[in-house]
């Protein structure tokens, strides 16, 4: 099955992202009794209700002659007439207008409207149909690629009728939602189901969309999921399709995302996302039995960048628990609060470092203008050297190897030059031509560095040892097996 957008336009990179679907298994035991509600007598109402704030949108896009897979003939050579005119009659003559469908809905009476960007990207022309039949060519405010939302804007002479954005956090699995748009270019259709699932991630990083049972299919993206009470809860965006059409798994961006997406756009004409400087990861059970944590949650920061965590005081090796005032669970959640926080705005950050709980305040950046600087990158496998450790053969990072791999001067660690495919390093991912540079949350330069690590974890007690890994400028955390 693959996924694809709810538009007339197909994806391409992101075409394949869910390649296999979760196995859930049913629990089974006592259930309390809990109160059930009937489904609606009907949808008419609503439909009649909100109706007049959605609209199709048909974008016009210019594509240039394919050169291709025909014979080449110089300019002016007196065979070009010939092969123009009979070498291939179906090619096309000159520049050729490409067409696109999707859908929106207005948010504003004086004409802002919210589409997908999948949906108006590079058109030349935008035009919208309301549901009274009546037309406007629509100008572009902004777009954020990251969650797949456009903001568009037409002028009319009288108020349009609009719709607000609800609370998408409150829905509950099992909710009564309806779908409204375009689909397959049909006009304003309306199909009804259940929320089926929350919090879906398909491929963002700030992806956080409502799963959907009701009818999704091409044409309808961009357009609004409804809650019972006329409010948009939801942007329906993609489908899990094994043949373009809906067999029941829909996703719509939860509004809550989308909302401070288009109050920016609307503001700035661009998106504006708090940046705090960290690479970060997840806690796993090994990780925080390595760490001596006490609780498997918060973000284990991997890197501190230059930037607003290092001026902070945030470290490689802390855990992140806390930032603004609420508490962090894990990475997910870490940067899509970031993102929400401003720019600018001195936040509380709460670190575990050594067992102890610190309290830092850092200024956030901004991080569109973080995601336009150059990120060193690291390169390179070398000769196996030195000892055989945890499954890995290490060697200590020499100068010429340090030049090769483009590291600072003063860059320091020991190379994996090869690693046993049987052993549980590969198995967690660990390849020929990574740096470690710590192990036990210390540096490490030598053999000797490592093999005293290895005895300090295991006259500590622990099972395994926690090593810090860079590959292509990247750094992650892997705890292994010291038993």
């Amino acid at each position: 099955m693959t996924l694809q957008p709810s538009g007339t336009r197909p994806w391409t990179a992101a075409g394949t992202i869910w390649a296999a679907m979760l196995a859930i298994a049913l629990a089974i035991g006592p259930v309390g009794p809990v109160e059930a509600r009937g489904a609606p007598e009907s949808f008419a109402e609503l439909a009649e209700q909100v109706s007049p704030s959605v609209v199709n949108i048909t974008t016009s896009t210019t594509i240039a002659a394919p050169t291709d897979g025909g014979p080449i003939v110089p300019e002016g050579s007196p065979f070009e007439d010939f092969f123009r005119e009979f070498g291939n009659p179906n090619a096309p003559r000159g520049p050729q207008r490409s067409n696109a469908l999707g859908s929106g809905f207005v948010i504003s009476a004086d004409g802002y409207i919210v589409t997908n960007n999948h949906v108006i990207e590079g058109a030349d022309e935008i035009s919208v149909e309301f549901f009274s039949g009546g037309k406007l060519d629509a100008t572009l405010v902004g777009t954020d690629p990251k969650t797949d939302i456009a903001l568009l804007k037409v002028e009319s002479d009288e108020p349009l009728a609009y719709v607000n954005f609800g609370n998408s956090d409150v829905m509950r699995v099992g909710d009564w939602v309806m779908a409204m748009g375009n689909p397959l270019g049909q006009g304003f259709s309306v199909s009804a189901g259940i929320v089926s699932a929350r919090n879906r991630e398909l491929s963002g990083t700030y992806d956080d969309f409502i799963q959907t049972d009701a009818a999704i299919n091409r044409g309808n993206s961009g357009g609004p999921l409804f809650n019972m009470d006329g409010e948009v809860i939801g942007v329906n965006t993609a489908i899990l399709s094994p043949n373009g059409g809906s067999i029941g798994i829909g996703f719509s961006m939860a509004a809550n995302v989308v909302s401070k997406v288009v109050g920016q756009l609307q503001e700035f004409g661009e998106t504006r996302r708090g940046w705090l400087g960290v690479r970060i990861q997840d806690v796993t059970p090994d990780v925080a039995e390595a760490m001596g944590l006490a609780d498997i949650k918060g973000a284990l920061v991997t890197d501190v960048p230059d930037g607003p965590a290092k001026d902070g005081g945030i470290q490689s090796g802390d855990v992140i628990t806390a930032f603004d005032g609420a508490e962090v669970t894990d990475t997910r959640e870490l940067v899509r609060r970031v993102a929400d926080a401003d720019v600018g705005k001195a936040v509380s950050v709460v670190v575990l470092r050594d067992g102890e709980s610190q309290e830092l305040s850092v200024t956030l950046g901004r991080r569109e203008v973080a995601e336009g600087e150059a990120v060193p990158a690291v390169a390179g496998t070398t000769e196996p050297v030195e000892k055989d450790l945890l499954g890995m053969t290490l060697g200590v990072l020499s100068e010429e190897q340090r030049d090769q791999m483009g590291l600072a001067a003063d860059a320091a660690g020991l190379l994996v030059t090869d690693i046993d495919q049987t052993s549980e390093a590969y198995e967690k991912g660990l390849r020929a031509g990574d740096l470690i540079t710590e192990a036990g949350q210390q540096k490490v330069a030598s053999i000797e560095d490592f093999e005293a690590r290895i005895a300090e974890a295991k006259e500590a007690g622990r099972k395994s040892l926690l090593l810090l890994i860079r590959r292509d400028g990247d750094p992650r955390f892997v705890a292994l097996s010291v038993e």
